[in-house]
């Protein structure tokens, strides 16, 4: 049978199909792509550069295995053969003008599958999510050390000022939720990209502003803008790699999120000390490396949501063949509306219906408070007992990133303790329980830095000792963070972007709300009761790490959302 007679076959209509053998093509699943076993040297998949040339590559693709690979046509014609002869399903359903062909995934072993692309790429991706990820946090702490100068040159008290940090985590918070279904609809990479440009536009205007107001507005839209980013990174992570591979991943991704508002204070520190730049130069060195940030990603960031990319297959097929029937689960799934109406009331039912969601979600609540509130909290703890310049203010904060950077150096040795734990088993799944580990062995370090922070905080007692119970906290924070994402992720898999953006948001409003408390905390009851205070609540939730590890299977089974207590196949 010639190759000309075959296409005639597939995607000639009803009524030209020979009239004994109709081929009903009614919700098929079809896929040109050769199995891992074929000597067909197809075209090597581009992903290394942005969507554009990843169609191309798709296109190339999809024209090689129509000329080389007529077999798997010839055996979609005999399969079809054994319908019935009136042109209909044997269930009578659909006729075959109604039918539709569904271009699924071709395998373990899909070259399109981000997760089958090479490491190399992949890394590169990493590196450029993690760039971008660690300069819009970067943003969140660019107004937090020129405080007294703004607040001055604006005409408002400081803790007016703290509004400039808490409008960007209000931002952050009710963008989160939408941040999700549109990159679900329109692809990550659109999301990333539009968003940081328009982050971009915002930090400019941070710079530019005359008047407290307009600083509040922008800085509110930054946060808005720069959700896009700070919510989706993990779903980016998830495209790309398989849960063994992620336990050393996402620690990177995770610090990217983490240090940024970190090692903000430590540059802004000594900006705004320098009288010739002043504030402003904050927000001028946050848009010249974010620009940078960007300019790198608009140009080697690909898309990585795997549904979007065989919707392309899907229309390249459609362009080849002629053939319109050939369509996908992402063209046919909910639009972008239906995915935000289902969103919206998502956060309450996680938090009043899933234990794990609510202890995890106030553990990571708990983190943030602290994270952000030592913005304003190390005037009070570091500058004001040691007389601190604003400058050597903000290099305490190295502590913490320091921290932070131990943890994620030891991440190599979690992912060969992971690929222990799956006797090295190819595309092996992971026990959630087992993401919990870190955090069950760190968990004691967070109460134990903050009573030390709040009560080593004398002029008598060296700096240095302030300084070490910072780096304390900063593994306690990397590791707790890291520990409960991937455990949610493991645990509600398919529901884990929704319980994720429900914390998220949750997390950035309650943070937002707590930096305009801040001030007036540390100056009413004093350091040392304010650390005592949060140190109890990190002392009340020390113990969930151990009891989801023990009690976590059980939760899962009761759970509407949760997967069961083994993992999903692969």
């Amino acid at each position: 049978m010639t190759l000309s007679r075959i296409w005639q076959l597939v995607t000639r209509s009803k009524h030209q199909l020979d009239s004994h053998h109709p081929i009903p093509l009614s919700k098929t699943i079809f896929s040109f792509y050769p199995s891992r076993s074929t000597t067909v040297q197809l075209p090597r998949f581009n992903c290394s550069m942005w969507p554009i040339v990843q169609r191309r590559d798709i296109a190339k693709l999809v024209g090689a295995e129509i000329q080389k690979r007529p077999s798997t046509l010839e055996r979609e014609i005999e399969r079809q053969r054994s319908f019935d002869s009136t042109g209909l399903q044997q269930d009578g359903e659909l006729a075959i003008e109604d039918s539709i062909i569904i271009v699924r995934k071709n395998g373990d072993y899909d070259p399109i599958n981000p997760h089958n692309w090479s490491l190399v790429s992949r890394a590169k991706n990493i590196a450029i999510l993690c760039l971008l990820v660690f300069v819009q946090g970067w943003a969140a702490a660019a107004e937090s050390m020129g405080n007294e100068a703004a607040s001055r040159a604006f005409g408002v008290s400081p803790v007016a000022m703290n509004l400039a940090t808490a409008m960007y985590l209000f931002g952050v918070g009710t963008g989160s939720l939408f941040a999700g279904p549109l990159s679900e609809t329109f692809g990550r990479n659109p999301v990333y990209l539009i968003g940081s440009f328009c982050y971009l536009c915002f930090v400019l205007g941070c710079a530019l502003v005359k008047s407290f107001s307009g600083l509040i507005v922008c800085r509110y839209f930054v946060g808005l803008l720069a959700s896009a980013t700070l919510s989706i990174n993990g779903a980016s992570v998830n495209d790309q790699f398989r849960p063994v591979k992620r336990a050393f991943v996402f620690p990177v991704v995770a610090w990217a999120n983490l240090t940024g508002p970190m090692i903000a204070p430590i540059a802004n520190g000594w900006i705004v000390s320098d009288p010739a730049l002043g504030r402003a130069w904050a927000e001028w060195v946050t848009l010249i490396i974010s620009g940078a940030a960007f300019l790198l990603a608009a140009a080697f960031l690909p898309e990585t949501y795997f549904p979007l990319l065989l919707e392309w297959k899907a229309r390249e097929l459609r362009r080849a063949t002629g053939d319109r029937r050939y369509t996908s689960d992402h063209a046919r799934a909910e639009s972008l509306t239906q995915r935000i109406w289902k969103n919206l009331p998502l956060p309450i039912i996680f938090f009043v219906k899933e234990p794990v969601i609510t202890v995890l979600g106030f553990y990571l609540i708990l983190l943030y408070i602290l994270r952000f509130t030592f913005l304003s909290g190390f005037d009070y703890i570091f500058k004001q007992p040691y007389h601190l310049s604003t400058g050597l203010e903000g290099s305490c904060f190295a502590s913490f990133a320091l921290g932070s950077t131990i943890f994620t150096l030891y991440t190599p040795l979690l992912y060969k303790w992971a690929r222990w734990h799956t006797l090295s088993e190819r595309r092996a799944q992971i026990n959630p329980e087992f993401r919990l580990w870190p955090a069950i062995l760190t968990a004691p370090f967070l109460p134990i830095s903050l009573f030390w922070l709040g009560w080593t905080s004398y002029p008598d007692i060296p700096l240095y000792s302030g300084l070490a119970a910072c780096f304390i906290f900063g593994i306690a924070l990397m590791s707790i963070y890291v520990s409960s994402y991937e455990y949610i992720t493991d645990s509600y898999k398919h529901h884990a972007a929704s319980a994720l953006a429900s914390i998220t948001m949750v997390r950035y409003l309650i943070s937002g709300g707590m930096v305009m408390a801040a001030r007036p905390m540390y100056e009413g009851i004093g350091v040392h009761w304010t650390m005592t205070l949060l140190g109890i609540l990190s002392l009340i939730l020390t113990p969930a790490p151990f009891i989801f590890w023990r009690k976590g299977p059980t939760l899962r089974e009761k759970s509407r959302y949760a997967m069961g207590s083994r993992p999903d196949g692969p």
